[in-house]
């Protein structure tokens, strides 16, 4: 009896110890993806990303958030980066002339608009009233690598008044720097992403920038040519477009783009 009782546990140990090992063959392997993505779209990625876990518990994410241009300039020098979402088509043009984006991966998600704000208690009513001796300090994301620095640039240019604010700019480095300086007070105005402005208590919108005062603020998103998990990084982008991501996105204030 002793003996039929141990070689019974033995088996229930063997047993289990493969279907242990069966499993573990089976579980899909642990992935981390970097992704790079425009500062304005901090909030709607991590809670997209968030969700997306839920399904996916073999995935993590490394996000590095900052200016579109730059970004570029990362991947182009070869940073390890697997998914890029930018908040303009030239940066992500430039990648795909150079062959750095995965064959057909790529797309556009979203848009935007850009805002004029400034502090709450300011007396600021329109883009004219930038030319106010009582407007000392203007944030402007730079020109040369963010977006919302190009579209606002093009924006004051259009209503004919750039020539007249060179002095007041202080530049930043992305659009949220640029929301800070307003929130602290450090600047008089700004240009934002309507955006980054809608989640904000310390700020208020002054005017909205007519949309043909600027090229269409366009939000693509493309996997990153030779990343160390290229299948994952496709099925994250995929996700992107789906209702649910959708619905996120839409909740942060972006409007979806059309297929």
């Amino acid at each position: 009896m002793v003996d039929r009782m141990r070689y019974k546990f033995v088996c229930s140990v063997a047993l289990l110890a493969l279907s242990t090992f069966v499993a573990a063959c089976r579980a899909p392997k642990p992935i981390t993806l970097t992704v790079s993505a425009a500062a304005s779209l901090k909030d709607a990625i991590a809670e997209n990303e968030a969700v997306y876990k839920q399904g996916h518990a073999n995935i993590e994410f490394a996000n590095n958030f900052g200016s579109s241009g730059i970004l570029a300039s990362q991947v182009a020098e070869g940073a390890p980066v697997d998914v890029i979402l930018s908040a303009a088509t030239k940066p992500m043009d430039e990648l795909e002339q150079k062959g750095l984006l995965a064959a057909g991966t790529r797309r556009n998600l979203l848009h935007n608009s850009l805002v004029l704000i400034a502090p709450r208690d300011s007396q600021l009513r329109d883009f004219q009233g930038l030319t106010d001796r009582s407007v000392r300090v203007i944030a402007l994301g730079d020109p040369a690598s963010v977006p919302a620095g190009q579209y606002g640039r093009q924006t004051l240019v259009s209503l004919g008044i750039w020539g007249r604010l060179n002095a007041k700019f202080v530049l930043g480095k992305d659009v949220r720097q640029v929301l800070t300086y307003v929130e602290t007070g450090d600047a008089d105005a700004g240009m934002v992403y309507a955006t980054d402005a809608l989640n904000s208590a310390n700020v208020r919108v002054v005017a909205i920038a007519p949309e043909t005062s600027h090229e269409p603020i366009v939000y693509p998103a493309a996997v990153v040519k030779g990343g160390h998990s290229e299948d994952a990084a496709r099925r994250f982008v995929e996700n992107l477009a789906s209702p649910a991501a959708q619905a996120i996105f839409k909740k942060h204030g972006f409007t979806i783009a059309a297929p």
